[in-house]
């Protein structure tokens, strides 16, 4: 199961598939299913995977945000498996357990209700390495990716027992910016001329047993899906990859002006440092550099599926493709995660293996909660009845869900929250048929939004006032969800909790440490006024 960070689910499928070469994503949907609809349940990492891990909502395990997760000892979907026999393996990130991630992260979540606006990110930029041959640029995941293969081959292929192995990829999350000084966060996005390069395709067609393209040894992964072709008894269609992203098919976003920006999105734009003026040029080429990003994403996968394709385990193996959220890439004049938007909450999901339709595209809307019941499922463990996802199988095998489930009929909506960083408020989304449904804090001092997705695919119009009806509809099945105005002062109440515990940790050094966080470039301006500030709302009650 690879599961990789920040890849936005609609590149899966059209119209975004048309913007990048995912070949491997490409072979899952030819000989598995696809979700169109698949959503995180919290659009950070540590929350989100606490979800995937957990099988529960994010205000079930308080996994408030990427510091507060679960705790180490939480039974997990893999520790079921390998309590039930399964040889289990892990690698690469994890991060779904409490106390990770850095300082500045940790109290810019638990300041996000005081009253002031500080840049908490370097400004978003793009950043060319190497050349034509510089394949792995993110050398982490490589390792991890290689060390995978390296068990498949050596350990999974000779095992008398099932296994499950997860896999888990940094990319194609922005990288740590250095220009910005050391507590700045992450807001380049960087890849070679390998995965970027912008010449025509030149396709090379014929059968199989006359296949020779002259690809270069360094095309692995297109070398890599022909002998999955071939090994399929199909005719060759390879492709020499000079070009792996579409310049001509990159959507510029369009963006409302900053004064009729929801407060919400305002906030989350200024501490991203993106409310400064950007060129076309500037956004193509991010978005450009982020889809590089995820063609090299799609070629460490390759390199799981080929491991098994070469160890006889592809055609005996159930393969799992999903991220921890998506990545706006300058969608809504943001960048990063942290939104509800389809940018940042919208995520893959693709399934292949026995017993799963090939060529299927599953419209009804699911959610990475839906993980732990469908490994338990895959497994014939039997399957706890608090979870809050629900068993995929009968959606890869193309049954009706009330005819095989237990628990009756799969919801017809999913549910994401988010109480963490850059976002001033708790949020909680609804997706239920073309209505996608945003509700704030405590429901009342913060405008909720309507978005409906048949007719506004870039959410560009909020129908909340138009559409009193449904959003008051919507807003009645959320709250028989969650309590979300308990939650958020729950939340609230925790995060002056932890400040004020942080805050008497340091003693003496508290001014010096809190003015040189990743804000430290504004806070420096005036840092008697952003005390203040914070000892107004410490002073502050619920």
């Amino acid at each position: 199961m690879p599961s990789v960070t920040a890849q936005d689910g609609r590149l899966t499928f059209y119209p975004g598939n048309q913007t990048v070469d995912l070949p491997f994503i490409n072979f899952m949907k030819r000989y598995g299913t696809v979700f169109l609809n698949a959503y995180t349940n919290s659009p950070i990492c540590c929350p989100s995977r606490a979800a995937m891990w957990s099988g529960l909502f994010t205000h079930l395990t308080e996994s408030w945000n990427n510091f507060k997760g679960l705790d180490p000892d939480y039974v997990t979907w893999m520790d079921l498996m390998e309590k039930h026999g399964y040889r289990t393996q892990k690698y690469g990130k994890l991060d779904y357990t409490s106390g990770h991630h850095s300082v500045s992260n940790r109290v810019e979540a638990w300041t996000r209700d005081v009253d002031f606006l500080l840049r908490q990110e370097g400004r978003p930029m793009v950043n060319l390495t190497g050349d034509r041959k510089h394949v792995r640029v993110m050398e982490a995941d490589w390792r991890n990716t290689d060390k995978a293969v390296n068990w498949i081959k050596e350990e999974a292929v000779n095992l008398t027992q099932p296994f499950v192995l997860y896999l888990g990829l940094n990319l194609p999350h922005p990288y740590p910016s250095p220009y910005a000084g050391e507590n700045f966060g992450s807001s380049t996005f960087l890849t070679s001329p390998y995965w970027l390069e912008k010449e025509p395709v030149l396709p090379c067609l014929g059968p199989a047993q006359e296949w020779s393209c002259g690809c270069s040894p360094g095309e692995r992964a297109a070398q890599a899906l022909e002998l999955l072709w071939r090994n399929l008894g199909l005719s060759s269609v390879c492709q020499r990859r000079f070009s792996e992203v579409n310049y001509e098919a990159i959507k510029i976003p369009k963006w409302s002006s900053l004064s009729l920006m929801h407060p919400v999105d305002y906030y989350s734009s200024y501490t991203k440092n993106c409310t400064g003026k950007f060129t076309k040029q500037e956004v193509r080429n991010i978005r450009a550099f982020y889809y590089a990003m995820c063609a090299e994403t799609d070629a460490m996968l390759g390199e799981i599926i080929s491991a098994l394709r070469d160890t006889g385990l592809l055609k005996k193996t159930v393969v799992i493709f999903t991220a921890d959220h998506g990545e706006l890439a300058m969608e809504h004049r943001q960048f990063y995660k942290m939104s509800m938007y389809e940018g940042s909450s919208h995520v893959p999901l693709l399934v292949m293996g026995p017993g799963v339709k090939a060529q299927q595209q599953v419209p009804d809307v699911v959610s990475l909660v839906d993980i732990y019941p469908t490994m338990l499922d895959i497994a014939r463990i039997p399957v706890p009845q608090n979870l809050s996802g629900y068993s995929l199988i009968p959606l890869l095998r193309g049954k009706a869900e009330n005819e095989v489930s237990p628990r009756g009929p799969r919801p017809s909506w999913v549910l994401s929250e988010f109480h963490g960083c850059n976002v001033n408020s708790s949020m909680y989304m609804l997706r239920t048929g073309k209505w996608k449904y945003i509700a704030y804090s405590d429901g009342r001092s913060v405008l909720p939004q309507l978005f409906d997705l048949t007719a506004d695919p870039d959410e560009l119009t909020n129908v909340a006032i138009k559409f009193p009806l449904i959003a008051h509809s919507l807003d009645k099945l959320l709250r028989s969800i969650v309590n979300y105005p308990k939650v958020s002062s729950s939340v609230q109440q925790y995060n002056k909790r932890q400040f004020i515990s942080w805050k008497q940790s340091l003693g003496q050094n508290y001014s010096n440490v809190i003015a040189n966080l990743r804000w430290h470039q504004d806070w420096l301006k005036e840092p008697k006024k952003y005390e203040n500030a914070i000892d107004k709302w410490l002073s502050q009650s619920q």
